[in-house]
């Protein structure tokens, strides 16, 4: 018996270490892709952030005559002028005002796909996304010739409305996905104790529904807070939002350290929202 036990965790080693290999096979191609394309560029971000821009754009070396150039002069610009505190504002209102209206459309629309016909389901969720197989430009140009003869062109219903467009579908997906899983029984359950249609919405669905909301406001809020191309077809000089103003930073001004401390003071707004939205959505023990 010995001997057998000895043989078989001998057996075992090899294939303990195979897995573990494979997993870092597996593993590294993300990790490497993460690091390059992702973390690399916010770390250059964050030393651009601390440094003078170049006489025509560029970066002053970090390191001139033997002293360094670091400096926290685009933090303290950016915090001395409340014009920016505003255009941060305007852009988290646009943000949420897009999420909201996104909501309130894809809620009856996934609702309706997740309690259709199983055999019309694929039918209506390719109807939902084929609007993303055209090109941007083109659907955002689409609506300024709609727009335009009705003078509602470069105004703020203009901006939202090419938002709520756009970003729609994103809310669709998962609350669909969502909404799909829910077990009908618990709706005749309720139905057969008494329940209406709207005590078992707002009872059942609706509380099922919340990571599915979680999810999809996520999927919306974060792109739309940062967007900068419907903002400018759309809305025209009047409307700038914190994407506008990084662009404008990068191609028109040339000053990279305040459009890198401008992007890196967005990242962590959408990183703090993306926690507290994980937070928020996370199931409770006692909500059993």
């Amino acid at each position: 018996m010995q001997g057998s036990t000895c043989v078989t965790e001998t057996a075992s080693r090899p294939v303990g270490r195979g897995e573990s290999l494979t997993k870092w096979l597996v593993s590294l191609p993300p990790t490497l892709f993460l690091v390059v394309f992702f973390l690399a560029p916010a770390l250059l971000m964050v030393g651009a952030s601390f440094q003078q821009p170049g006489d025509f754009g560029g970066l002053v070396p970090a390191l001139q005559n033997g002293q360094l150039t670091l400096s926290l002069e685009t933090y303290q610009f950016f915090f001395g002028d409340w014009i920016y505190a505003e255009i941060f504002g305007r852009s988290f209102l646009v943000a949420v005002t897009t999420t909201l209206i996104s909501l309130l459309m894809a809620y009856p629309l996934a609702l309706l796909i997740a309690r259709s016909d199983r055999r019309h389901r694929d039918l209506l969720v390719l109807l939902v996304i084929l609007p993303l197989a055209s090109n941007f430009l083109i659907r955002i140009y689409a609506w300024i010739i709609l727009l335009g003869p009705a003078n509602l062109l470069y105004t703020p219903f203009a901006v939202i409305a090419g938002m709520v467009y756009v970003h729609l579908p994103f809310m669709v997906l998962p609350l669909y996905n969502n909404l799909e899983q829910h077990d009908p029984a618990l709706l005749e359950a309720a139905q057969d104790l008494g329940a209406g249609t709207w005590t078992r919405f707002w009872r059942i669905t609706l509380p099922l529904s919340l990571p599915g909301i979680w999810a999809g406001s996520a999927l919306v809020f974060i792109p739309v807070l940062g967007m900068f191309a419907i903002p400018e077809l759309l809305g025209g000089t009047r409307d700038l939002l914190v994407g506008n103003l990084i662009k404008e930073q990068f191609l028109d001004n040339r000053d990279w350290p305040l459009g890198s401390t401008l992007s890196l003071l967005l990242t962590a707004a959408v990183l703090a929202l993306a926690g507290l939205s994980a937070w928020a959505g996370r199931p409770r023990r006692g909500s059993a």
